[in-house]
C-alpha cells in the first residue's frame, strides 16, 4: 500500500513539473511576442525632423537657429497630458578632407514639456546643465514653439577658432517612457531612445582657408 502510494505521489510530481514547464514556456513565448511588438513599433514608425539649422556669424560670434518637428502620435501623446523630455546637442566641428571631423565644442539643453488637458495649463522647462528656466504658456502652440525650438543660439567666438571649414551638428533625441521592470529586464536590444535625430548645417569658412 505504501508503495502505490509513493507513486501516486511520484505522478502528481512529475504532472506540477510539467505543468510549470508549460507555464514558464507560455510567459516566455508572451514576453518574446510583447518584446517583438515594442520593437516594431518603435522601429517602424516617423519619428522627428529637424529643420535647419541656420549658422550666421555677427560680431565674430556664431549663432545657430534650428528646431524639430514631432510626428502627430507624439503630439497627441503630449496634448494627453503625457510628458516628454528632449535633449538637444548643438556641436561644433571642424571638417577636414583625408581625416575624421573634428569635435571643437558643443552645448546641450534638455527641454521638457506637460500639459494639463483638463486644467489647460502648459508648462515647459530648459536646463542647460546649470540654469532651470521655466515658463508657463497660454497656448498649447506657444509652448510647443519655445520648447520644440532654439533661437540665435551663442555657440562660440570665431577669433577663438583656428583657421578652417567648420559646421555645426545639432542632435536631438526623447527617451522611451519607462518599462516594467520584467519587461525593461529582457529588452536588451531595444534602443532607450524614442528617437534619435541628427542634421548637419552647411559648411562655413572660419578665416583664411586655402
Amino acid at each position: 500500500m505504501s508503495s502505490l502510494k509513493f507513486q501516486k505521489l511520484n505522478m502528481k510530481s512529475d504532472k506540477l513539473r510539467v505543468t510549470g514547464k508549460k507555464n514558464s514556456k507560455l510567459f516566455i513565448c508572451q514576453l518574446f511576442f510583447v518584446v517583438c511588438f515594442l520593437f516594431l513599433s518603435y522601429s517602424s514608425s516617423w519619428c522627428a525632423e529637424i529643420t535647419g539649422p541656420e549658422v550666421k556669424m555677427q560680431n565674430n560670434e556664431i549663432y545657430v537657429t534650428t528646431s524639430v518637428l514631432l510626428e502627430e502620435k507624439q503630439i497627441q501623446e503630449i496634448k494627453n497630458g503625457i510628458k516628454k523630455e528632449l535633449r538637444f546637442y548643438i556641436d561644433l566641428f571642424r571638417a577636414w578632407n583625408y581625416w575624421p571631423d573634428e569635435f571643437v565644442l558643443g552645448k546641450s539643453f534638455v527641454r521638457t514639456i506637460k500639459c494639463d488637458p483638463v486644467k489647460g495649463e502648459y508648462i515647459a522647462t530648459s536646463y542647460d546643465g546649470s540654469i532651470l528656466t521655466e515658463k508657463r504658456f497660454k497656448s498649447f502652440e506657444s509652448m510647443m514653439k519655445w520648447a520644440l525650438g532654439i533661437n540665435d543660439l551663442k555657440l562660440s567666438n570665431i577669433r577663438e577658432l583656428e583657421q578652417g571649414t567648420y559646421f555645426v551638428r545639432i542632435t536631438v533625441e526623447s527617451k522611451i517612457r519607462k518599462l516594467p521592470p520584467v519587461i525593461g529586464y529582457f529588452i536588451i536590444f531595444l534602443s532607450e531612445n524614442e528617437f534619435k535625430v541628427a542634421k548637419d548645417s552647411t559648411s562655413f569658412a572660419v578665416g583664411a582657408v586655402k
